[in-house]
């Protein structure tokens, strides 16, 4: 499904769909396609906006895979899904030739947790002409939790994203196109992962939608004590927070509840105008 805009029913939610054996959450469930493409089905009746499909876990201390291990993981799958749902999809990948072959393969979004910066990922996006993410991370993955620093963390984010939409903006890349993601968890403690929702609405400075993902994310079970299988309701309270914060997206495993729950604070929103 090719995408003509990114004016998504406020708030709308990404749902995950990893395609990973090593994901933190759910590596190893959606490899195959039919399994893939029965739970893109299960989010879009649930009521996600969008399906994001990633090939290359990105958690902390994640190992780097192939980009042709890349592409075998996730192109069958986003073609099984785009014959299955009527939703844009979202490839979730750093790397320009999968960037290339997953929108030949019906893929609309680029979601970047590099925000561009690998070699020819800029010209690869300003080339197909679909809507960027642009996330922040502070280090790579191997590495961004040993001893994250910010002189103030939300200031720090927005300059970079500030920054990297310039960027985007002098290769060609429309301003229409562009979504930004403060990379809660990537190279931030659980401290600077709270300040930074706190401080969400400095994005907004921007002028470009936010997309958040803090669903089932360690800082949750830091804040609970409870493990990823039982971080859901602590992953909906970081929704609502996000969305009365300025978030227009939402980045989410269970599509559903995230649903329901930023139904009633959108209608809150909505009334208080």
């Amino acid at each position: 499904m090719r995408l003509a805009t990114l004016n998504f029913p406020s708030p709308a939610v990404m749902g995950v769909l990893n395609v990973t054996p090593d994901s933190f959450s759910d590596g190893g469930q959606f490899l195959d396609p039919v399994a893939a493409r029965r739970q893109a089905e299960r989010m879009a009746a649930d009521g996600a906006a969008i399906i994001d499909i990633g090939g290359e876990s990105t958690r902390p201390g994640a190992d780097e895979v192939s980009e042709q291990e890349e592409l075998d993981r996730v192109l069958p799958v986003i073609e099984a899904v785009n014959a299955a749902v009527e939703l844009p999809i979202s490839i979730d990948t750093s790397t320009p030739k999968v960037m290339r072959e997953a929108v030949a393969h019906g893929a609309a979004i680029v979601n970047d947790v590099y925000a561009l910066q690998g070699t020819g990922a800029l010209a690869a996006v300003a080339e197909l002409e679909v809507p960027v993410c642009l996330m922040h991370m502070q280090g790579l993955p191997r590495t961004m939790q040993q001893d994250p620093h910010y002189d103030d963390v939300a200031t720090d984010v927005t300059a970079f994203l500030a920054a990297r939409v310039a960027e985007c903006v002098a290769a060609g890349i429309a301003e229409d196109r562009i979504i930004v993601d403060p990379g809660f968890g990537f190279g931030k403690t659980h401290a600077h992962n709270v300040e930074l929702l706190a401080n969400l609405r400095q994005l907004q400075d921007l002028g470009k939608p936010i997309l958040v993902g803090l669903s089932r994310k360690s800082t949750l079970g830091e804040l609970t004590g409870r493990n990823i299988d039982s971080r859901l309701p602590a992953s909906i309270a970081a929704a609502v927070i996000a969305v009365l914060h300025g978030a227009r997206i939402i980045r989410a495993h269970e599509v559903q509840e995230t649903v329901d729950a930023l139904k009633v604070a959108g209608a809150v929103m909505d009334s208080s105008l």
